[in-house]
């Protein structure tokens, strides 16, 4: 053999070995990535999520549910103006008129306990009588259910069927999941048992027009007539939400779905198993949110809080301490970013218990300590507009008479007549009536004038409006 043949020999030899040993390696990385993937937790083990786990483990415990009730009780609402809105969607425009036969309302649920406690929505079962509610299960048991209680505030109802060794969802926590991660609904749209769906969480703390107490979940998880009560869950399916509403122009899934937090509806089911009903904290305050303009003129370098713009007389925030113009930083030493934070918060109280407030008020926190009382609902209305345009802020304002200021319930202020150029972006309407300026009562024309004379050109000026028995504080740029 020669030289150059027996080189060549060489050389394949060392290349075939080279070839065995990479090949070696490259076995035992692939076999320690598959034993990682293996040990991976189930939100990062597949780059296009795998629901078959989840449905096995969840679906046995999700129920369909059925409601028999008279056509009348499910009238859907409209959309104001024909725009989009929170829509209850098991509920469909469009049903007979009354006088027809008892329709069957559908919706979902899923059992909580194994002696057969569930949860669903508070408008699923609404208007539903004695012997009215049935339950189905996946197992094709069917049971009449009990309504133990309903809490229409936050949408959330407890129903009991007389079964034993049930099969129960695992309940998650809605604070641990983050924007962007996978989700599944499983429920019954339009009948369709134990269907699922799947989407992503798009926001968190979500606050609806329609609601106060509750900071939804918002996810395009499609959902439809049938899934109201059914369990929003993670990938490892766990419940983090109980789906409630859509935001539609015509009650189908259009993109938006909510879904109250799991912790929320624990709490109050368990407050409707103990008594049938829910109680609920009181301030006795309007707040509103907080612009940066509206920080800046209270000297706050961040806009975060909820800003007081009334107290309700003998209210437990008046006897508290509580000012028009404070601005609610903490309730009980947990932080109010929002002022929609602050309802949830106060709700969760119980009626007569002390709690701690800490305010911003005239450039510094105090902390104040009142008695939380029990809520109430008040109703309000809107006062006459009248006047003509003018002034330095785009308003025009006129002393109030005494019988006006009877009928509108103030003790000071100036009506507005006109309003145009700042003030009218601003949203400032003719009628309403100026209390303050930057904290200062107003107490007539001149005292105005002076007032908004003494502010300096471009910067906002904070002032207090009540519309009808509402106040709210409303920054205007000087001019």
């Amino acid at each position: 053999m020669t030289r150059n043949m027996k080189l060549s020999v060489i050389a394949v030899a060392l290349i075939a070995a080279a070839g065995v040993s990479h090949l070696a390696i490259l076995e035992t990385a692939s076999a320690r990535a598959n034993e990682s993937v293996a040990n991976a937790p189930a939100s990062v083990r597949y780059a296009v999520p795998d629901f078959t786990a989840l449905v096995k483990k969840a679906g046995p415990a999700v129920v369909n549910v059925t409601v028999r009730r008279s056509a009348a009780e499910v009238e859907a609402p409209e959309a104001p103006f024909g725009g989009p809105m929170p829509f209850p969607f098991d509920q469909q425009p469009n049903r007979p008129g009354p006088g027809q036969p008892p329709q069957g309302g559908l919706g979902s649920g899923f059992i909580i306990s194994p002696d057969g406690f569930i949860l669903t929505n508070a408008h699923v079962v609404a208007g539903a009588g004695e012997g009215d509610i049935s339950v189905k299960l996946t197992d094709k048991r069917e049971f009449t259910a009990k309504l133990v209680g309903a809490d229409p505030r936050t949408d959330v109802a407890v129903l009991k069927i007389e079964a034993k060794d049930l099969p129960v969802v695992r309940v998650g926590n809605p604070d641990r999941v983050e924007v962007g991660a996978w989700v599944a609904a499983i429920g019954s749209p339009f009948g369709f048992e134990n269907s699922i769906s799947a989407g992503i969480i798009s926001a968190k703390g979500r606050a609806l027009p329609s609601e106060t107490y509750v900071p939804f979940l918002q996810s395009d998880v499609a959902l439809n007539p049938g899934n109201s009560g059914g369990p929003l869950l993670n990938l490892d399916g766990e419940v983090i939400g109980i789906n409630s509403q859509i935001y539609s122009r015509t009650g189908g899934y259009m993109g938006l779905s909510f879904a109250i937090p799991i912790d929320l509806a624990m709490d109050i089911g368990n407050e409707l198993r103990e008594s049938g009903k829910v109680s609920r904290g009181r301030l006795g305050v309007h707040i509103q949110s907080l612009t940066q303009d509206l920080a800046k003129s209270f000297g706050l370098e961040r806009p975060d809080g909820a800003l007081v713009s009334t107290v309700e007389t003998d209210s437990p925030a008046q006897r508290g301490g509580v000012e028009p113009g404070d601005v609610i930083l903490t309730y009980n030493g947990k932080a109010v970013v929002e002022s929609t934070d602050l309802p949830v918060l106060v709700a969760k109280t119980k009626p007569g218990t002390p709690a701690q407030v800490k305010v911003w008020r005239n450039g510094k926190e105090q902390t104040l300590t009142l008695k939380v009382g029990e809520l109430e609902l008040k109703k309000t209305a809107l006062a006459s507009p009248i006047g003509e345009p003018a002034g330095k802020l785009g308003l025009s304002v006129q002393e109030i008479s005494p019988e006006q200021r009877k009928q509108l319930d103030v003790k000071g202020g100036v009506m507005v007549g006109g309003v145009q150029g700042a003030a009218a972006k601003a949203g400032i309407q003719r009628g309403d009536v100026v209390i303050a300026i930057n904290g200062e009562t107003v107490e007539s024309v001149s005292q105005f004038r002076g007032l908004v004379d003494k502010a300096q050109q471009g910067r906002p000026v904070a002032l207090l409006i009540q519309r009808g028995e509402a106040r709210i504080y409303v920054p205007v740029i000087v001019g």
